[in-house]
């Protein structure tokens, strides 16, 4: 069976496509994940491949798709950092522990 081949703009990306993309790049791109390509306009377009079982990906590549993976990523470890109560409350989290300063 042939994958479906499909090319992502970052403007049209789905929630579940980001999540494919945060797990196969969990901190974030580096410069040998990209690709090269020209496209039917004569114009070179870096992307990103990612493939699934049924489908071939290529996330053409901007400064707008790497922040918004970034922030995916951030906001993703943001809600991991806290734990809640059998209430609902958030747990604070300990002081000693190290953090990093954006």
């Amino acid at each position: 069976m042939d994958k479906k081949r499909v090319i992502v703009d970052y403007k049209n990306i789905t929630q579940p496509q980001l999540e494919l993309l945060s797990e196969a790049y969990p901190y974030g791109f580096e410069e040998d994940d990209y690709i090269k390509f020209v496209n039917s306009k004569g114009e070179t377009v870096y992307a990103i491949p990612l493939e699934t079982d049924d489908t071939k990906y290529l996330f053409k590549v901007s400064v707008q798709l790497q922040k918004k993976v970034e922030d995916f990523l951030e906001e993703d470890e943001d809600t991991e950092d806290f734990e809640t109560t059998d209430e609902g409350d958030d747990v604070t989290p300990d002081p000693n522990e190290d953090f990093e300063e954006d």
